[in-house]
């Protein structure tokens, strides 16, 4: 599977580099209390530079032809990843191929005897890789609003925007997300309302009578993408009728199904959009050219990693049991499958239990879902299940089977790791043996003891059916599938079954804190459109092996892979503390109860199934970046010292802010506005403002020299945008310093390095040679042991033999990488590329200005004696990644006009008797204009009005924080820095 590329090009562009059209954004809004959460705003982000980058980043103006701009934009990949080939096969040796080639043909070079068509053709395309649960919808929606907002100010193309997905239900999942988004669309705001039209309609509305609401309103056409063909008949469609010269942006979601039409039709799309720009939405890529032009990637793996779903545990005990064909399998056989499902489900539940005690609000009520493949027929999938949590609430479980399916079941789970980060899942072995069959009848049957199934119905519901034992109150169970009447008839023939059950939305009401169904049994059908804090455990039965299950594995465990531990926080627990979003007293009570909360435990149905679970999971993570290695925390290093960082808050709106970057005769043009309209009110009419932001920009205005600083201001192209970003500025609230903390997870990127080998033995064991090599001062042990007799001269030269504290690891082709054991880092070793571009590992120095840093540090540790370093008591320090790490400064960005974080390259900790330092190195220097921003941040947070550095009293410290550039000459830095 080929490597996400795009991403890693918008991540290298630099945040300022965008001039203000393309960043005057209200990124987070959506509809009222509905706001976008920080990973989808920089999905859109990265969308938002790589598309200015398609259509201006090579400087080939306004006047440039498709063509031109495509060659551009795919010199950008080929500059970046020179062997990179996704070129498309062309096949003429069956009818389909040639009906292919045809078509592509007609509006591509493609000579009769070509056998490829260059991807140059297709380039101008992104991916947005989400995971279902993720909210990508929102993300598909809040695009369509910047693509307007661009295109109304000039920035791109004026181009119609079609969407296209291959379901009903998600259509009118988009049609919803629209509404939502229209309750404050039009009107004063700058935002557009978005009015969905069929396709169908498209001439109708092109040239029928205009919308009264102008230039606020916008069109957006939808269609069922699997309607979208090259003939026409009532429902089907030919695209040739809607082509519109190519002059689309073509939005896609989950608009693959995998027929053999889908080739074709992907050619449609992008057909469609040849003179536009094709933005293609999915959970679930298998394509190489769907992964290299990934903008975005959250897909299931990365939503994970970042700490917003539940982490996946998949036990290797199989359930072949249920495998219809095989009649040698014995009930009790049969039991210790389910037992071992609902012993997990007793586990989570009476951790719930446990941490709702402390506070009710906290977490969900954990639930299994047994998802089958067969439903009516004979002997489904569905039914054998049912027939053994049947027996199993009745009391009819035999003690040895009971027995060992807990203790099957808690020796897997002591060795158990979890599948995107490999670590160890801490269960507490001993509270799951310690679950006994009445518990497992009140954590799961809602009942006292065991008792006969009841069967809750309603003749006006055919699609669900409850179950509840008599000797509960409440129901435990439901059956959500296509149709239950052969079900009622004779699966449920032997049951009471009681049709004037009031409640008809037991369904509805599974996310509700008042649910008591604890296990959600289905076919595929019943999740599509379905999201879930609640699934702890998942036991997929005979679901197959096809790209179809594969999707349907994916998209079901994201359903059920999102995490709530408290209202409106949306991910672990160890974040939330990590963000400062929990408070330390409820996180210090409740930590040891999370971890099967946190989890969700995957049970498939037969070997064969669960190598596809696997080999599934594991393609996500390999598009990702290839598979993960994790280096070690250097604790002889760390010597139990004080790894202190700053902790930042809002501070109060009085705060003096940074100046707006605006040039002189811009400042002319906004004075002229703001005194020519001199009404409030209608300023609050044009721009949808508040009156304390109107008096603030006067103020503003009136005052130039206190707010605006002329130094590398861009000249503004639009009066509106740019009085918008003024009126912005006026509501920017800065931060303060709160209080220093304790290093926990903040540094993280040593733990998730990416390697996109297919054989990494060869690095991990020159990893582990390096980590194993002896210490300066365990040589020195060795030698003094030597001399006294306690070590013999082959142990001694054994210890020095195993002295490779700097080894060198090339793959065929490819760049060296060095591996170093650094003295008094972080974590061990550093892995430092020899060239600037490194691409089959990611998270590792490469730039130059850190390769030098870092070399002349380690020569200036080794070649001057009584160094300033040697001074110290204690010191440390650490490489910093500025994507994966939380450490850094915040400061006022003002070509993107709000506050952002600066994270310097190296943090070093540096301590000598109660005088503690932490201070920023960033080898780059003065590189970027945007580091007297950065500076000034800095200087506003830790120095006195005179410049002097701030000492602050902490834990009996006396801390200062510094921040040094490290530039080839001091001349290159303007006054002042």
């Amino acid at each position: 599977m080929s490597r996400i590329i795009l991403q890693q090009l918008a991540q290298a562009l630099p945040d300022d580099i965008l001039p203000a059209e393309w960043q005057t954004f209200d990124w987070a809004a959506f509809s009222g209390d509905i706001r976008l959460y920080d990973y989808q705003q920089t999905a859109l982000r990265l969308a938002i530079k790589a598309l200015w980058r398609y259509f201006h980043g090579r400087g080939l103006g306004d006047d440039a032809g498709a063509e031109a701009l495509k060659r551009a934009f795919w010199q950008w990949y080929a500059d970046f990843s020179p062997n990179l080939d996704l070129s498309l096969s062309v096949n003429r040796r069956s009818k389909t191929g040639r009906a292919q080639a045809k078509l592509l043909a007609a509006y591509y070079p493609l000579a009769d005897d070509d056998k490829k068509l260059d991807f140059v053709h297709f380039i101008n395309r992104m991916s947005f890789w989400m995971a279902t649960g993720s909210g990508k919808t929102i993300v598909l929606v809040k695009l369509v609003e910047l693509l307007y907002l661009l295109m109304k100010r000039g920035a791109i193309p004026q181009r119609d925007i079609l969407i296209l997905t291959h379901r009903d239900d998600l259509l009118a999942q988009i049609g919803a997300h629209v509404a939502l988004f229209n309750r404050e669309a039009g009107g004063k705001s700058e935002r557009p309302y978005l009015r969905l039209r069929e396709l169908k309609n498209y001439a109708d509305v092109k040239y029928g009578r205009p919308s009264l609401l102008g230039g606020q309103e916008l069109n957006v056409f939808t269609y069922r993408a699997d309607n979208l063909s090259d003939v026409q008949k009532e429902r089907i469609i030919d695209f040739r009728n809607y082509d519109n010269n190519g002059a689309w942006y073509v939005l896609l979601d989950e608009a693959h199904r995998g027929d053999r039409e889908e080739s074709k039709r992907q050619h449609i799309f992008s057909i469609l959009s040849r003179n536009g720009f094709l933005f293609n939405f999915s959970a679930t890529f298998t394509d190489a050219r769907d992964v290299a032009t990934t903008a975005a990637n959250y897909n299931l793996s990365e939503f994970i990693r970042a700490g917003r779903g539940k982490r996946i545990a998949i036990l290797q005990q199989n359930v072949r049991q249920f495998r219809q064909k095989r009649a040698d399998f014995s009930d009790d056989e049969k039991q210790a499958v389910v037992l071992k499902a609902l012993l997990l489900l007793a586990y989570a539940r009476q951790a719930a239990g446990a941490v709702h005690a402390i506070q009710g609000n906290l977490y969900h009520r954990p639930l299994l879902m047994t998802l089958v493949n067969s439903v009516n027929t004979k002997d489904a999938d569905l039914k054998l299940f049912f027939r053994e949590l049947s027996r199993i609430g009745n009391g009819q479980i035999d003690t040895a089977v009971w027995q060992k399916a807990v203790d099957d079941l808690a020796a897997e789970l002591d060795s158990q790791t979890y599948i995107f980060d490999g670590e160890k899942t801490p269960v507490d072995v001993d509270s799951l043996k310690a679950i006994t069959p009445e518990m497992l009848l009140e954590q799961v049957f809602n009942a006292p003891e065991a008792g006969e199934i009841e069967v809750l119905a309603r003749p006006s519901n055919r699609r669900e059916i409850a179950f509840k034992l008599k000797t509960a109150v409440e129901p435990f169970a439901l059956i959500r599938i296509g149709d239950i009447s052969g079900w009622l008839k004779t699966e449920l023939a032997g049951y009471d079954i009681n049709e004037r059950y009031a409640d008809e939305t037991l369904f509805e009401r599974l996310n509700r804190p008042d649910s008591t169904i604890n296990v959600l049994l289905g076919s595929r059908s019943f999740y599509e459109g379905w999201d879930s804090n609640r699934p702890n455990v998942i036991m997929y039965i005979n679901i197959g092996t096809s790209t179809n299950a594969q999707k349907f594995i994916l998209q079901s465990i994201g359903r059920g892979a999102r995490i709530e531990p408290l209202p409106g926080r949306r991910r672990r627990l160890s974040w939330l503390k990590a963000a400062g979003q929990v408070e330390q007293a409820l996180f210090d009570q409740i930590k040891e109860q999370v971890t099967p909360l946190e989890s969700v435990f995957v049970l498939g149905a037969s070997a064969p199934v669960l190598r596809h679970v696997l080999d599934t999971l594991d393609q996500e993570r390999e598009a990702a970046g290839g598979q993960e290695i994790a280096l070690e925390r250097n604790d002889a290093a760390i010597a139990g010292q004080p790894l202190l960082i700053p902790v930042f808050r809002d501070s109060p709106a009085a705060q003096e802010r940074a100046k707006f970057l605006l040039t002189a005769d811009d400042q002319a043009l906004v004075r002229r506005f703001v005194n020519h309209v001199a009404d409030d009110r209608v300023f609050m009419a044009l721009f949808d403002t508040r009156p304390s932001q109107i008096t603030a920009l006067r103020d503003t205005v009136a005052a130039p020299d206190n707010h605006f600083n002329e130094n590398n201001a861009r000249p503004y192209k639009n009066l509106n945008v740019l009085i918008r970003r003024l009126l912005d500025y006026q509501t920017l609230v800065g931060r303060e310093l709160e209080t220093f903390k304790a290093l926990e997870d903040e540094i993280r990127h040593y733990r998730h390095i990416r390697v996109s080998l297919a054989d990494i033995r060869d690095l991990e064991d020159k990893i582990r040679r390096v980590i194993n090599a002896p210490t300066q001062e365990q040589k020195d042990q060795a030698w003094q042991d030597a001399l006294d007799g306690k070590l013999t001269r082959q142990e001694y030269e054994a210890v020095i033999k195993a002295d490779v504290s700097n080894l060198d690891f090339t793959p065929s082709g490819k760049t060296t990488l060095n591996i170093r054991r650094v003295v008094n880092h972080y974590y061990i070793p550093l892995l430092v590329s020899k060239e600037e571009r490194i691409d089959y590992i990611r998270s590792v120095i490469h730039h130059p200005s850190e390769r030098k840093f870092l070399n002349q540090l380690e020569s200036y540790l080794k070649n001057t004696p009584d160094n300033a370093f040697e001074k110290l008591d204690w010191w440390l320090f650490s490489r910093i990644d500025e994507h994966q790490d939380d450490v850094g400064l915040p400061y006022y960005n003002p070509q993107a006009n709000r506050m952002a974080n600066f994270k310097p390259d190296f943090v070093f900790w540096l301590k000598k008797g109660i005088q503690y330092r932490i201070l920023f190195v960033d080898p780059k220097g003065t590189a970027h204009v945007s580091y007297q921003h950065k500076l000034d941040g800095y200087s506003k947070l830790f120095e006195e009005s005179g410049g002097q550095v701030k000492t602050i009293r902490h834990g009996g410290l006396q801390v200062r924080v510094l921040v040094a550039l490290y530039t080839a000459d001091k001349i290159d830095a303007p006054a002042g820095y």
